[in-house]
């Protein structure tokens, strides 16, 4: 509180503590962006590559040969993003998450499902190999675009506090 008297030692210990967790939530955000600024690159070349290697296996002159390279990688994009951004809204505001909802996990099976056919498909000698590459680039991917709301967002410090603090035994919810 302003105007109280706090004892040196307590006061340095305090700011100790604050310094160490300032540092660890920086720890956590850069984390979150250089797993980001790896696995989304990666991921979206790879969605384009093997979207046209995919593509490539339809008969010619099948209009569908374009789809897979342009429409995969900008619907990974939207979809994931959006799940994301739609799962950190409720944790901030602590409510249900809409995850739950029908339509955002369809969507997000449908990016994955579609991404990890679209792997397979773009060899020319699918093995049980190539699926699992092609499954642990898609989650990586995956994973890197869902939690770019959480990286970008200013609040990602005080829900870490307010949810610590309530994982606190004894202590009561701040809100």
């Amino acid at each position: 509180m302003p105007g109280q008297y706090v004892p040196l030692d307590l006061m340095i210990e305090g700011e100790d503590v604050g310094m160490s967790e300032r540092g660890a939530l920086r720890g956590l955000r850069i984390l979150m962006w250089v797993v980001t600024a790896v696995e989304v690159p990666v991921y979206l070349v790879w969605l384009v590559q093997v979207g046209h290697q995919a593509g490539q296996q339809l008969p010619r002159g099948d209009v569908a040969r374009w789809a897979p390279p342009v429409l995969l990688p900008p619907a990974a994009v939207l979809f994931c993003v959006m799940a994301g951004w739609t799962w950190w809204m409720s944790v901030v505001a602590r409510t249900r998450s809409l995850l739950r909802e029908p339509w955002i996990a369809a969507s997000l099976v449908f990016v994955a499902v579609t991404s990890v056919f679209c792997g397979v498909a773009s060899v020319d000698e699918p093995s049980v190999s190539v699926g699992l590459l092609s499954a642990a680039v898609t989650g990586l991917g995956m994973v890197g675009l869902f939690f770019i709301p959480v990286a970008c967002s200013r609040q990602l410090p005080g829900v870490i506090r307010s949810r610590r603090a309530s994982d606190a035994p004894g202590e009561a919810d701040p809100q």
